[in-house]
């Protein structure tokens, strides 16, 4: 049993996404302001904090159908909605999901959950005031919990073939369920990015958030949610640290009766209590939460934690709540578990960031039935990461709303339409991407270079443009920032640029890609009578042996001979165009009285 999708709606930037979930681990990546904290709030809000929802979680592009609301506004067209997919087959326990379950065909192998929050029309019309000015900046500060309603909706929409959704066109097929049902299906754990650590600066103020969540660690281990003794191989730990515990009471007894024995005497005497004394009740818990610490280093030489860089507390703290969570999971046993883990390579240089996504992996394989889903803005866990894993949200432009999409499947799809070599350029990219860089996922831009000599450079031209740029800028107030300030990524691909097309279309990145004309000509073999092309200066020239160059100007067929011979001297005079609005080439072109091949 496990989530098979997950389906967004109304809320911020994710108005209409869909997230295909794997069974194991899925990744959330995409560049900032793509919605990914989003996402891990909404999946919060809604199976933690219903209530917590206001007018700035709805999108931009439906705020004045709110703040024009009547009697004749559709509310459920407004609804922020989350739907959770659920397959299961006959060998899973039903008995929890059969609650959620609408029909008894025993074929069936998918059950959806809907929840909605949705605006309480008739309560907040007879709330707002009538003028105009005043309506908006009602509903600004006053639309939340009182004014919207969260509910929680079981469907089957097997069948439904309708573009409307089936939970708008059926809505009188949808049956309630109560939060307790899903709480008993479903076990949410969030770790967010704001995970407090500290550094020696914050030493000072006493926060020591290692030590307080090995508290938090402690209570789980020390007592069930229901109250009961732990069982198992800690319960030995346990039971061997409450009996020190009681030994250490009995002394701290005896001490105590020769310390206040002449106080206690006098308070008897005087009050006539009876057997006044002083007793020693050292709670496990209490010891934990005020007289223990965290401490690294050497048993003589140690030092406390907040000397640790805040990579290793990050990282000790991150550890730390996995396990908190695996307690949880362990005792509450629910039928599908999920964990929500946010940028986990928070404060962390690389080398960690790679040695934590090899880890992550076998501590969530460790836990039954557990769906990880991590976000993150590493391209060094993104590449070593299994691709199959991996998510992207996209947003095109501001003004556009985000996707979410499937990596692995949509994109093999796009390199199977470039024929008999598609499958080997999409290896190489899955290879590229997972030795060298994974970075072109969070780049705004992207520049393809050849080799060193043009990596080397590079950063001068750059320096160069920007400086033209800025001396525009005095006279021209519509000038372009510069490079130097933008988020481009600068990549050494060699020739193979043409590997990457499909992947820079599906991420949608604009992309220079700065290549050699490496022009040839024809030669036939004195023995064999064979044509081989070797290179030659442009101005005798046929072909070129680059094929970026033709792939992405669409060169034609070098045996129509006439058509190739017409786009070779497009090629040569740079009138040959991609058609690529998002891809540019650039390569060498006649200067004065002569015209390089290569750099």
């Amino acid at each position: 049993m496990h989530i098979e999708q997950i389906k967004i709606e109304n809320f911020r930037l994710l108005q209409d996404c869909r997230l295909d979930m794997r069974q194991k681990t899925t990744i959330l990546v995409g560049k900032n302001n793509t919605g990914k904290t989003s996402f891990a709030v909404l999946l919060e809000r809604f199976l933690e904090k219903p209530d917590h929802f206001t007018y700035t979680d709805f999108p931009i592009s439906i705020r004045q159908k709110l703040l024009d609301i009547n009697n004749e506004t559709n509310t459920c067209e407004l609804a922020i909605r989350l739907v959770l997919r659920i397959s299961y087959d006959e060998a899973d326990n039903l008995a929890i999901l059969s609650e959620f379950m609408l029909d008894l065909d025993s074929t069936r192998r998918h059950t959806n959950i809907l929840f909605e929050c949705c605006i309480d029309k008739s309560k907040l019309l007879r709330a707002l005031p009538d003028e105009p000015g005043a309506r908006k900046k009602f509903i600004e500060n006053n639309l939340n919990g009182e004014f919207l309603n969260t509910k929680i909706y079981a469907f089957d929409d097997v069948g439904h073939a309708e573009e409307t959704p089936y939970y708008l066109a059926h809505r009188d097929q949808l049956e309630e369920k109560e939060r307790s049902e899903v709480r008993a299906l479903l076990n949410f754990q969030v770790i967010h990015a704001r995970r407090n650590v500290a550094s020696s600066e914050d030493a000072g103020r006493g926060a020591k958030p290692l030590s307080a969540i090995s508290t938090k660690f402690f209570r789980k281990r020390n007592v069930k949610s229901d109250g009961d003794e732990i069982a198992g191989s800690d319960s030995g730990s346990i039971e061997k640290l409450r009996s020190m515990l009681a030994s250490i009471d009995d002394q701290l007894e005896e001490q105590y009766a020769q310390v206040f024995a002449g106080l206690l005497k006098s308070s008897r005497d005087f009050l006539d209590l009876g057997n006044l004394k002083v007793v020693s009740n050292i709670q496990s818990q209490s010891l934990i939460e005020t007289s223990s610490q965290v401490i690294y280093g050497e048993a003589d030489n140690f030092l406390p934690e907040h000397h640790s860089g805040l990579g290793y507390l990050n990282i000790l703290y991150l550890l730390l709540q996995i396990e908190l969570c695996r307690e949880n999971f362990i005792q509450r046993n629910a039928p599908l578990n999920l964990l929500l883990i946010e940028e986990p390579e928070a404060h962390t240089h690389p080398q960690m960031q790679y040695v934590f996504a090899d880890k992550i992996h076998g501590l969530i394989s460790q836990i039954a039935n557990l769906q990880a889903l991590l976000t993150t803005h590493s391209s060094h866990i993104v590449s070593k990461s299994n691709f199959e894993d991996i998510r992207y949200l996209s947003r095109p432009s501001p003004a556009e709303s985000v996707t979410i999409k499937n990596f692995h499947t949509d994109l093999s799809a796009r390199y199977e339409e470039l024929g008999a070599d598609g499958a080997a350029l999409f290896q190489f990219l899955k290879q590229y991407l997972t030795i060298n860089s994974a970075e072109l996922f969070f780049a705004s831009k992207a520049i393809f270079i050849e080799g060193t000599t043009e990596r080397i450079l590079l950063p001068l031209f750059i320096e160069m443009h920007d400086k033209e740029m800025h001396d525009k800028e005095n006279i021209d107030e519509t000038a372009e920032r510069g490079l130097s300030s933008q988020n481009i990524s600068v990549l050494e691909v060699g020739a193979n640029a043409r590997a990457f097309a499909p992947f820079l279309e599906f991420i949608g990145v604009r992309t220079l890609v700065i290549t050699d004309i490496d022009t040839t000509k024809a030669v036939i073999s004195e023995k064999t009578g064979k044509i081989s092309y070797h290179a030659c200066p442009v101005a005798e020239s046929s072909h070129t042996s680059n094929e970026t160059l033709k792939h992405f100007l669409s060169a034609p067929d070098p045996t129509a001979e006439k058509d190739f011979s017409d786009w070779h001297k497009r090629l040569v005079d740079g009138t040959a165009s991609s058609g690529e609005g998002q891809i540019e080439l650039a390569y060498q072109l006649a200067e004065g009285d002569y015209h390089a091949r290569s750099f």
